[in-house]
Formats: C-alpha cells, structure tokens, sequence
C-alpha cells in the first residue's frame, strides 16, 4: 500500500507541505505538473491526492484508505480517475481525445474528476496541444496531475497552466528506511542506498543475487589487501575477473570498494554511525588505527582514478592488477 502523505512528508517535504494545505483550505489547483527525477514518489503521491479528493472519510488531509474510493483508487478501478500512459513511445492525440470524451460526460458517482497523464514529456505536438485546450478551460471539480523526468520538454504553454511542483532526489537513509521496513538486509539496503536514488531500482539491487555475492567478493579483497597483502593480485586472476566481467559489473565492484575505503575514513573522523559495511565495522576499525587517515584519502584517490580509466577502455584486468599493488601498499 502507498505511504500516507504524512509519511512522504520526510522525503518531499516541500511538496507535501503545500499539498497538504492546499487540501485543508479546499484550494486544490485544478492541474499540477509533478517534476523529478525516477523513483523520488510522483506517482505515489498523485495517487495520495486523488484519494484525499475523492475520500469519504477525509481526516484532516489524510484519506482514510478505507472507503470505497480509497480502495478503488489503490486498485486502479475507480470510474473517475483516469491514468494516461505511453502507447509504445508516446502518448498520441487519440489517447488525449479520448481523455476529453470521457471527461465531458457527468462523473459515474460524483462531479468530480481526476486524470494523470504519466511522462507527460511523451505527448506528440498534436496530443499536448489537445491537452492544451484541456487546461485552458478547467472545470472546477477537475484535477490534472502531469508527471515527468523531463520538464525541460514540456511546452511552456502547458507549464503555465500548471502548479509546478519539484520532487528532490532521494536520500541514502530515506532510501535505506524503505528497504529495511520491507525487510531487506540492513548490511544490503545501506550499500544499496548509496548507489541509487531511485527506490524502485533499490529494491531490485536488494534482491539481485549477483548483487549480493558481489558485495562479498568486495569485502574478500578487503581482508586479502589488509591481511594477505601478497595475495591480491592472484585473487584478482582467480575470482574477481570471473565474476565482474563487464564494463558495468566492474564499475559497481569499485563503488562497493570505494565505499570500503570511505568507512575507513569515517571511523578515523569519528564518524562510525556513517559506516556503510556495519557488519564488518570491527575489522574497518583495526585498519583505521593501522594506518593514516592521508593514505586512506590516496585509496580512495586511486579506486577514483580506476574509474575513470576503466572508462578510457584501459585493460580491465591490468587496471584491477595495477589498483591492488596500489591499494596494499601502506
């Protein structure tokens, strides 16, 4: 079930804020263009406003979720609400037409009517300019919510017609508190946290296998590097070439090693509640006294370094050689 708008209100403060009034003072504007990034809640609290509009037990701006309208709008069936997606790549005129024709009949159950047209950036010329004459001519009991990644492409006449509302990126905690309250691994959700702002993607990672054993092997060149210093590159050779063994796979096991490095660091500041690999924290701690917070800040330089050449399409197993011998030095 989709948070309450006082749950979301942590990770879109702004724009719970000024939904939340305007839905205490009845000022709901008649069309909103909900702008952000993937996986920040647009559609999620575009559903919490057509449930707090068409909720029959409103407690002060929050629905009940229990009424009839409350759970047809939760399972996509309520005959007054109207979500308009892509066909294939785009939203054609003909799906905006048929919006308007739905529209101009009396609401089945109430004079009221909600529609949200998702990546609204998607809308042929011909489908924004019928939306267009749409906006122009509100009826007072009609709610528009556009949503979009792209705001940059939506036309101008349209912005100006809407309430522009910015989703912020995601936190990493925010982020880490969904996965954890779902039930995901906390060692897993905390990793997952820092490499992506986008939940939906976050909970795909939690639960991807490759993922999970990759986080291991990282953690296993750690302890070869602190512990086994000699053993590196061989361990390199024997598993980890095996195992990353692409551009994109390579990439990630550098993030989860540089994020090694980084909780190095934050136990050296002092900062052992932003450790991200708690579960090793006692091992992270011995290294932290061993060696100078400058050499971690080096490690850290030269996992950065990797990178980028790994980018350069720099041999990838020359590079993960030539980037152990760096990092067991010190």
């Amino acid at each position: 079930m989709t948070k309450s708008l006082s749950e979301f209100s942590s990770y879109q403060p702004r724009v719970i804020k000024l939904l939340t009034n305007s839905i205490r003072k009845d000022r709901l504007a008649h069309a909103y263009l909900f702008e952000g990034k993937k996986g920040t809640g647009k559609r999620e609290v575009g559903v919490l406003l057509a449930k707090s509009f068409f909720c029959e037990n409103l407690q002060n701006y929050e629905p009940c979720d229990n009424c009839r309208n409350c759970k047809r709008i939760e399972s996509g069936n309520h005959p007054d609400v109207h979500v308009v997606e892509p066909d294939g790549l785009s939203i054609k005129k003909g799906q905006i037409q048929a919006l308007q024709e739905e529209f101009s009949k009396s609401g089945v159950e109430s004079n009221k009517k909600l529609y949200m047209i998702v990546h609204a950036d998607k809308m042929t010329v011909n489908a924004a300019n019928s939306l267009l004459k749409f906006l122009e001519e509100p009826n007072a009991n009609t709610i528009a919510i556009l949503i979009t990644e792209q705001y940059h492409k939506i036309l101008n006449t349209i912005l100006s017609r809407c309430q522009l509302l910015s989703f912020q990126p995601l936190q990493p905690k925010a982020i880490e508190q969904t996965l954890t309250d779902s039930g995901i691994a906390p060692p897993i959700a905390s990793l997952v946290a820092q490499l992506t702002n986008d939940t939906e993607a976050a909970f795909n990672l939690s639960k991807d296998d490759w993922f999970a054993q990759a986080r291991l092997k990282v953690i296993k060149l750690y302890e070869v590097l602190t512990t086994r210093k000699g053993q590196a590159p061989l361990y390199i050779h024997t598993e980890w070439m095996n195992y990353f063994n692409d551009k994109e796979k390579q990439e990630t096991g550098l993030d989860l090693l540089l994020y090694i490095y980084k909780d190095v660091l934050s136990v050296q500041l002092g900062n052992d509640e932003h450790v991200i690999y708690q579960d090793i924290i006692q091992q992270i701690k011995q290294h932290a006294l061993q060696i100078t917070q400058r050499s971690v800040t080096e490690k850290v330089t030269s996992i950065l370094e990797a990178k980028k050449r790994l980018h350069a399409n720099v041999n990838p197993q020359l590079l993960m050689e030539q980037l152990v011998l760096t990092l067991q030095e010190g």
